[in-house]
């Protein structure tokens, strides 16, 4: 199948950030969210990340150009994704909300579109139940800042086809990406090595072996992580890890049990950058 047109489904820190790739890669994109005034001031980001990547030197002024012009704006579901080849849905993180919002794209796609959902380790498969096409169902797991990080997981669900897998490995490398294959289980690869180490952080955080900065430091400068778990940790959103340690260890086991110390800052709303504060404080 040949992709000219891809629909993203929500404009949070994700969504901003494959439509900022897919533009840049040469596909027309619609972004959809609740209303349009959430999406023309989240716009905004893509067009300051844009230009800083035309300050660095790492992007022409004539491709930002173009891209920003292959980028539309909408509020309404239906119109947004009924004439586009792939839909790539970045809503929350929960099984109830992607399974309605799977159903509601089967009746108002085409018939050959293919659905893409970049979580970081719920079920392809239970999503891909939810439609009458199971075969067009695939995961794209982008990481976070997408126009930065080179990496997208892209998972079979139990009945993904060839010919999906093909063209969803196309489109990754037109937006500058790297792949790798994962037939789908618990967490994929990366969400589940890096909700050990988060946890196990949190844990040496609550025993006191070391302060956050510490632990941070010595994940960087000794095992030459570029981030700190905490760092990550507060990129992502204690809320989002919380999230998905529960799924992994209801999944997987009690080895993915959460550190008492993750969910108690959760629970006083410390959820990372987004709102100003996490395990560090950005006021």
């Amino acid at each position: 199948m040949n992709v000219k047109k891809i629909t993203v489904i929500g404009s949070g820190t994700m969504g901003l950030g494959i439509a900022h790739v897919g533009a840049i890669g040469g596909y027309d994109v619609v972004i959809n969210d609740i209303s349009l005034e959430v999406l023309e001031k989240n716009f905004e980001r893509i067009k300051k990340n844009m230009a800083k990547g035309v300050e660095l030197g790492k992007l022409s002024q004539g491709k930002m150009d173009s891209a920003i012009s292959k980028i539309s704006l909408s509020a309404e579901l239906k119109s947004s994704v009924e004439d586009s080849d792939l839909v790539i849905e970045a809503i929350p993180e929960r099984i109830d909300l992607k399974l309605q919002l799977m159903e509601n794209l089967d009746n108002f796609c085409k018939p050959d579109t293919v659905f893409a959902t970049n979580t970081s380790g719920l079920s392809i498969t239970e999503m891909a139940g939810a439609t009458r096409r199971p075969e067009k169902v695939i995961g794209m797991h982008f990481f976070n800042p997408v126009h930065k990080m080179k990496l997208v997981e892209i998972i079979r669900g139990l009945e993904t086809s060839d010919e999906t897998y093909q063209a969803t490995e196309l489109v990754s490398v037109n937006m500058g990406k790297e792949t790798v294959e994962v037939n789908e289980s618990p967490g994929f690869v990366t969400s589940r090595i890096n909700a050990m180490i988060g946890n196990e952080a949190f844990y040496m955080l609550q025993e006191g072996v070391a302060s956050a900065r510490g632990i941070d430091k010595a994940l960087k400068l000794g095992l030459n992580h570029p981030m700190g778990p905490f760092e990550m940790i507060d990129l992502v959103g204690l809320d989002t890890r919380l999230s998905i340690l529960k799924y992994l260890q209801q999944t997987l086991g009690e080895k993915y049990r959460p550190c008492p110390l993750i969910e108690k800052y959760v629970k006083a709303g410390r959820l990372g950058k987004k709102v100003g504060k996490g395990v560090y404080d950005y006021e």
